[in-house]
């Protein structure tokens, strides 16, 4: 079987980690997975994808309060899910050289042989401006987003990993994108998987 390696990437909201990491995906010509694990899970499961999204980062959602009043509570839902996304996780990283991004894989591919875990951050002001310029939001659904989502993004990375995203002692590089930009940023790290993965980087 040929070897492969993987590289995660947690990131604030707003920091534009996910075009960054497509960007490098596509200079190191391997796969990037990010919402097609959500569309995976959904298969698995037999549910919307709508319900996947709302419950893998929150474990309070109006979806299931909804359709599961009884017996099949919120937690048990999201841990089927989470349960899910390890198993795709834990397969995609056998099969390919990839990047994955969020749902806990730096701590779900922690004992892999060939990976590198990187955060990407931005100071609070530079994730606003992208969320009002990048993601067309007032000033106001901006702000608000930002709170909501790195608050149920570090619970649920604490819950299942045990510690918070942000934590440098899990992560190998810690980079702040506002600093290059996505083209920038993407250089760093592009050179820097190279540097680590000599042999493996076509």
């Amino acid at each position: 079987m040929r070897e492969t390696f993987v590289v995660t990437i947690t990131r604030q909201f707003g920091s534009l980690g996910r075009p960054i990491a497509r960007l490098v995906s596509e200079k190191l010509g391997i796969e990037y997975y990010d919402r097609d694990i959500v569309e995976m899970t959904s298969k698995d499961l037999k549910l919307p994808v709508s319900a996947i999204s709302d419950v893998e980062e929150s474990a309070k959602t109006a979806f299931f309060n909804m359709n599961y009043p009884l017996g099949m509570g919120t937690t048990a839902i999201q841990d089927s899910v989470f349960s899910a996304q390890r198993k795709i996780i834990v397969d995609l990283a056998e099969r390919e050289s990839c990047i994955i991004v969020g749902r806990c894989a730096d701590h779900i591919l922690r004992d892999h042989k060939n990976i590198i875990h990187i955060f990407i951050y931005a100071p609070y002001e530079a994730r606003l401006s992208n969320c009002i310029e990048r993601l067309n939001m007032k000033p106001d659904e901006a702000k608000k987003m930002i709170a909501s989502v790195d608050k149920a993004r570090e619970s649920y990375h604490r819950h299942y990993c045990g510690y918070l995203m942000s934590d440098k002692d899990y992560k190998n590089v810690m980079i702040d994108s506002s600093l290059l930009g996505v083209e920038g940023t993407c250089d760093i790290l592009t050179e820097l998987i190279r540097k680590k993965f000599p042999n493996l980087v076509s």
